[in-house]
């Protein structure tokens, strides 16, 4: 289950992706890495898979934040409170998520792995923020991007 250390970024999704950066970084100090973006497969709530598009960076300081570009007609819009989601790395995505569906949370969409185990999955409770579940073993290529900055796919 989630403990406060596998928490390690949070989700901002915003209209104006460029003028976002400029501002954090200039008025708190974060440095930004390269854009990376991406058309994966995503399997909705629905069951239903589709191709959906996303673009995202990360501060390469802490604590960190994901900034995310606005993809109308998906899970990334920008949240009313500015905040989009609490993101954790997780051992076994489709537990955790179990885990929080059996309080609640119901399952928004996840990225299927080549393997077929989930590589992410975002969760929506009504009284509380989204979360959202990343599979540890992408770790070690983030935490190489949060060093040089580079895109890693």
């Amino acid at each position: 289950m989630m403990r406060p250390e596998d928490q390690y970024h949070v989700g901002i999704v915003v209209e104006d992706y460029e003028a976002t950066l400029e501002r954090l970084g200039t008025l708190f100090g974060y440095v930004w890495g390269e854009e990376i973006s991406s058309v994966n497969a995503v399997t909705l709530a629905s069951g239903e898979t589709v191709e959906l598009k996303s673009s995202f960076c990360y501060s390469l300081n802490g604590p960190r934040l994901e900034i995310i570009r606005s993809n109308p007609g998906t899970v990334w819009v920008p949240a009313s409170s500015g905040i989009h989601h609490l993101g954790y790395w997780s051992d076994d995505v489709a537990a955790d998520g179990a885990a929080l569906e059996a309080q609640g949370y119901e399952l928004e969409q996840f990225g299927p792995g080549p393997d077929g185990d989930r590589l992410y999955s975002y969760h929506r409770h009504p009284d509380g923020p989204r979360i959202e579940f990343v599979t540890r073993a992408v770790l070690p290529m983030f935490e190489q991007y949060w060093v040089d900055g580079k895109a890693p796919f």
